[in-house]
Parts: structure tokens; sequence; C-alpha cells
């Protein structure tokens, strides 16, 4: 299915490059913060707005107040170049009819020419900034308006006020915006008709001038008409092309049926030490039933911490193996592809069966074995990472993919190793925890399964909170336990010192646990190591030979070491709730109680302090990632390690939650309709798809 970016909005796809006063420099900064494009950049709504309508008297204006006055030059104090004392210009001030009082203009480091061009004494001009009154004077330094009278309606009445970066300025972002909304054309509207009547909705350009020029504080609202109505353009683009995505995938890829015998699986059942949650075997069983189905599986496997997500998925992979086919287990990096080898191959060894693992890191004699084996069918069971996925990979009969930690791939990337097989079926696991309304979104190509219990006997893990300033105490009590025989886990937010931020570094911290702690042999662990030294960091913790592992969060996924019973988490406030929730699921993974100690430095804001409080007072996943919503909402919650997860512009879930569900409903109306996008009722929709999809949907839906 091809996507043709219609004509009409050509303009907006235009590079940055195209606005007027915005050069590669600014077109660089602009893309940093905004994206590529003109309708990236008109994306980038205001977040608040400077009233400037207020004109009083120099007696009657307030200290910090936004003023506007009309002003006669009446004296200039100009330093020379280079001086560091600051230009005074004098000006006598009125507003309106009212005249009379002076008012002191004041610039550091300003350019000489510029002021005497500017503001020449004996003229006339308008001004506008903050005002603050010093020793009895009214000053207004560095005015954010200087013109001249003849061009003060040039001068908006209420300023909107863009988020910046460094090396931005908030004069050129609005500059560029507004030339860039010059390039919205009319359009056909996507919109059902009666829903806009029924919202109030203004149309589609409409919406974009009215949401760049707010009249109120009222208009920045995520419910204001026009915010509302992008939101939910951008919710239903969301839901339009996943549905899209799925119809392909399975018109494409038809499914067949997969119907294991029991044998291995029962095997397996008996072999356990331990019996399956009644969670675990729900979900088996709706697994076992899609594999049944003549359907192809595209199916979300999430669950907590602990929950036995792995389980479930190798007795899926049982079913593939016992009904005469292959299955393959993909894993994002070596270290949590080479963990699932390891706990697979305890399983499947009453069984038998002896699964092979291929990363990037296995040598060219054992590939070639793998891949022979692969493709005649020998090799039943394959676990491994991105080289599954290269085009020399071929399987005689791939009837499961697995694909685990799914957020570290793209939708693409997850559905690749199912292609690999005629009709395989994909199940994807998530041990991170996501709210229903993201989940309903993120995977909305996807049917959702839950394991919300633990297993028996897995013990909660004890929270408690510490400043940093009782380091020395942690550390004290840290030699007792590591001297009983206890393994722990140190957290530094970050590898090295940096002169910006004031956090503890892993590398500094491991030489200052050396010194205090040197029979606990501290090991390090760190990303920017190579790879095979972290390895042999994690190995040694792993055997005991190290009885400490101090690290970054390159251990939250990936590191199952069931004798590890204490974590410490520096600079707690830092971290996402979602990440905490990661990290403290190192520990509790044995028969012994397991703590956590969450360290932070004073004083703590109101939604840092909300967060460490909520993770003292549960270990429930679903709990948390609910809390982590409602707390930052979405676009925090998903953050840079989700990816693979929709991050919105302009809608916010946590102020949008019913036009989500109304964005999915209205998206499966017009999905019934059965028409492809080149069919003439759906042009609008090709439209939508073109403005807010193109990064991702649209370039799968191109692709195929």
């Amino acid at each position: 299915m091809h996507i043709a970016r219609p004509p009409v909005i050509y303009a907006m796809f235009a590079a940055l490059t195209s606005l007027p006063g915005v050069g590669p420099k600014i077109a660089e900064l602009l893309n940093k913060r905004t994206g590529r494009y003109v309708i990236d950049l008109l994306r980038h709504l205001p977040v608040s707005v400077v009233d400037r309508r207020a004109r009083p008297s120099v007696d009657e204006a307030e200290d910090g107040q936004i003023a506007t006055f009309e002003i006669l030059v009446l004296k200039a104090d100009i330093p020379p170049p280079r001086s560091r004392r600051p230009a005074r210009i004098t000006a006598e001030a009125s507003s309106g009819e009212t005249s009379g009082g002076q008012i002191e203009l004041v610039f550091f480091h300003a350019q000489t020419d510029y002021l005497k061009t500017s503001l020449p004494v004996g003229e006339r001009r308008l001004i506008s900034g903050r005002v603050e009154r010093f020793q009895g004077r009214l000053q207004m330094p560095h005015p954010d308006f200087i013109l001249p009278i003849e061009k003060a309606e040039t001068m908006p009445q209420m300023e909107p006020v863009y988020p910046l970066t460094a090396g931005l300025k908030a004069r050129t972002v609005s500059n560029a915006i507004k030339a860039g909304l010059k390039t919205v054309p009319e359009l056909d509207d996507w919109l059902d008709p009666e829903l806009k009547a029924a919202r109030r909705w203004p149309a589609f350009k409409a919406a974009l001038l009215q949401a760049h020029a707010p009249q109120s504080p009222a208009d920045l609202s995520p419910t204001a008409p026009a915010r509302a109505r992008l939101a939910f353009d951008e919710l239903f683009a969301n839901q339009l092309a996943l549905g899209l995505i799925r119809q392909q995938t399975k018109a494409a890829l038809p499914g067949r049926v997969i119907a294991g015998t029991g044998q291995l699986t029962e095997k397996l059942l008996t072999s356990l030490p331990f019996t399956p949650t009644t969670a675990q075997k729900r979900v088996i069983e709706e697994i076992r039933t899609d594999q049944a189905s003549p359907e192809r599986m595209l199916r979300l496997l999430q669950g907590d911490v602990g929950s036995g997500k792995t389980f479930v998925a190798l007795m899926a992979m049982l079913t593939a193996v016992e009904a005469g086919t292959q299955a393959a287990l993909l894993a994002p990096t070596e270290i949590l592809a080479r963990q699932h080898y390891q706990g697979l191959s305890a399983f499947l060894n009453p069984l038998g069966i002896k699964p092979v693992l291929l990363t990037g890191a296995t040598k060219q004699k054992e590939r070639k074995e793998i891949l022979a084996g692969l493709k005649d069918g020998s090799c039943l069971l394959a676990i491994g990472t991105h080289a599954l996925l290269t085009d020399e990979v071929t399987f005689a009969d791939l009837a499961l993919a697995v694909v685990d930690e799914q957020h570290r791939f793209g939708v693409r990337q997850r559905l690749v190793l199912g292609q690999k097989g005629s009709g395989c079926d994909v199940l994807v696991m998530t041990a991170t925890p996501i709210p229903r309304t993201l989940a309903m979104t993120a995977y909305g190509d996807l049917t959702v399964s839950r394991l919300d219990e633990k297993p028996a006997g897995r013990q909660d893990i004890e929270t408690a909170l510490v400043s940093q300033d009782r380091l020395a105490d942690v550390t004290a009590r840290l030699a007792t336990a590591l001297a009983e025989g206890q393994r722990a886990y140190w957290i530094c937010p970050l590898v090295e010192e940096t002169d910006k931020l004031d956090v503890a570094a892993a590398e500094d911290r491991h030489r200052a646990l050396s010194a205090v702690l040197p029979a606990a042999r501290p090991a390090l662990a760190h990303g920017k190591m190579k790879a095979d030294e972290r390895e042999k960091a994690m190995a040694a913790f792993k055997s005991g030979d190290s009885k400490l592992l101090v690290a970054t969060t390159v251990i939250e996924v990936g590191v199952d070491v069931p004798e590890a019973t204490i974590i410490i988490i520096e600079h707690a406030e830092r971290f996402g709730l979602a990440q905490l929730h990661q990290l403290r699921g190192r520990v509790g993974r044995g028969d012994n109680a397991s703590s956590c100690i969450l360290m932070y430095q004073p004083p703590l804001s109101k939604t840092a302090r909300a967060r460490l409080k909520i993770m003292r007072e549960t270990n429930d996943g679903f709990v948390i990632a609910e809390e982590d919503l409602r707390l930052r909402g979405p676009g925090e919650v998903l953050g840079q390690r989700q990816s693979g997860l929709p991050e919105f512009c302009l809608a916010d879930l946590a102020a949008h939650g019913d036009l989500l569900a109304l964005a999915r409903q209205q998206a499966e109306q017009v999905l019934a309709k059965g028409h492809s996008l080149n069919h003439p009722d759906m042009t609008s929709y090709a439209l939508l798809l073109s403005l807010f999809e193109r990064d991702s949907a649209v370039q799968f839906l191109e692709s195929g």
C-alpha cells in the first residue's frame, strides 16, 4: 500500500530553511526542538501567553508588570564598547492620553550602533517589556519590543510564548512559526461533521491558527476547542495507522493452525519446581487458542517484574515445536539474550531439547552451523539479538516469533522476525507495566494479555527513602550486610562526574566503595565499557566473586541474580517511576527478604516527593504505572527508553483520555468501510496520515 503525499500539503513538508529568516544554524536548533519540517514546527504550541495590553502611567506601573509605553527619548548614556557599565536611556513615558513621568531603559552589553539607531534622542518609540522599580525610579531592562510609532500595530497585544532550547531566541521561533502558518492550505476535513459540530471544533487550519494565537490563559488548556481538535487529529491518525498496519499484516501474512500434541508442555509442567500461577495458566490458554486459530496471532504479553512471562513464552514455543515447526525469541541486548538462553536451557534440558544462541558475538564457525540448522529445521528453538533479523537467517518453518522487551523495537522491527515464517504468530513481551490508556495506543495493533499475579512465595521488596546526607550510614550498614554474605547493587545515574550535574558517578562511586569495602571486591558495569569487560563484571557478581556491583541503568533488564538482596539507588529523584520499578526488580528474586534504598538529594520537588512516596508504598507495577501517568504525563512516562512507543506532540493522554477512546472508535468506523487509502472516499484520511503519522506507520505502509 502506498500513501502519496498530496501536493496541496507539499509546502508544509518543506525544510525549515525554506522559511524566511531561518538559515542552516537556526534550522539545526529548531530541528532539535521541534523536527525537520514546517509541519513539525507548527506542532510546537505555545506554553504561555504574554499580555501586552496594559498601558499604565509611570506612577501606576507595578513592579514586575508587563507594560507598554509610548516614549520620547530624552537622554542616552551609552558607554564605549566592551565596557562593563550598562547603557541607560532616559525617556518620558506616556500611556494613551496620559503623559509625564520618566522611565529608564537599561541595557547590559548592548551594541552601541543598535542603541543609537533604535532609540535616537528626540524621537518617539513604542516600547514593551517587564518593568521594575529601582531606588524609586521606574526601569525597563532590555525591552522586548522597540518600535517606531508608525509600526506600533505590528506588536502583538497577546504574545504566545514557546518552549526554547539553548541558542534559540523567542522572536526567532515566533517569526518562523508565523511564516510557517502561511503555508497551511484549506483542507478537506477528515472529521465526522456531527462530531465536529457537537464538540464545536474549528477546521484544521483554523485550529492551528487559533492554537498559535491564544487570547487568554484559557486558550492554553488541553480542552480548549483548537487544542482539543488538534489532539484528536493526532490520536485519530495514530489509531487509524495502527488499524491499517494490523489489517495489512493479516492480509499479507495470513495465519495457520498450530496445534500442539501436549507431549512436551505436559512433560515440562511435571518437571517444574513450582506451580504456575492462575494468571499464567489463563494467559497460556489464551495464547494456545490463538495458535490453534487459522488467524495470525499478534499478541502482547504484559507482565510486571517477576510475573513469569518467560515461562509463558516457553510454553507457546514448545507448542510450536510439538506441531513440527520452529520458534525463535528475539532480545534487544546480548546480555538479555544470554540470560534467556541460560534460563530456557535449564527448562529444556529435561526435555532433551537444546536451543541455539545467535548474537553479533557468535563465532563464524558456530554461526554457520546455527544458520544451517535453522535452514534445514534441525534447530527447533533459536534465541538471539538483532542478528536473527539479518537476511542470512532463514528458517525451515518458523511458526512463532517471541519479541522480548519490545519497547526497544519499532513497529516494523517487531514484525520482521515474524515475516521469516509463513503465517508466523508473533508474541511480544514487555516487563514495563503500561497504563491501559497508553497500552491501547502503543499496542493498538496487538491483542493484550496481562500477567497480573506474582508467583507464590515471591516476597515484596521493603523500600526505604534515605537522604543523600546519610551516605556514610548507608555504607556502614551495607558493609555489615555484605559481611553476612549478602550481595548488593549500587546504582548511579551517570558514568562520570560532570560540571553540569552534581550527581554521583558510577566510576567515582566504584573507586570510593572499593576503598571502603575491599573485602566485597566491588565490580563496575556501565554502558561506556567494552562489552566483554561489562560481561566479566556481571559474571563476577553472579558467581559471588564480587559481592557488590556498582552500575548505571545498564542492569535495568537482563540481569538475574537470585542471591542479590539489596539495591541502593543514588539520586533516585532523577529517575522515572517506571525505571525505579525496573531497577528495584533486580532484587527479590530469591527466597530471602530483599530491600531497596532510594537515596535522594533534598530538597525534593512536589512531584519527586510523590514519586518516591508511591515507590515506598507499593510493589505493584501496574499501580505505579498509573500513578506515573497521573504525575508526569505520557511523554515522561514513556521517556527515551520507550522509543518504540508513540510520544505525542499535541495530545496529552492524562487530559485527553476520552479523546483516545473516541479516536479508536472513529478509526474502526473508517476501517470497516474496507477501502484502500487510494479510494476517493479515503482522500481526507490519507491527508490525515500524511500530516501526523509519516515517521512511523506511514513509512511502514509505504514499504508494504
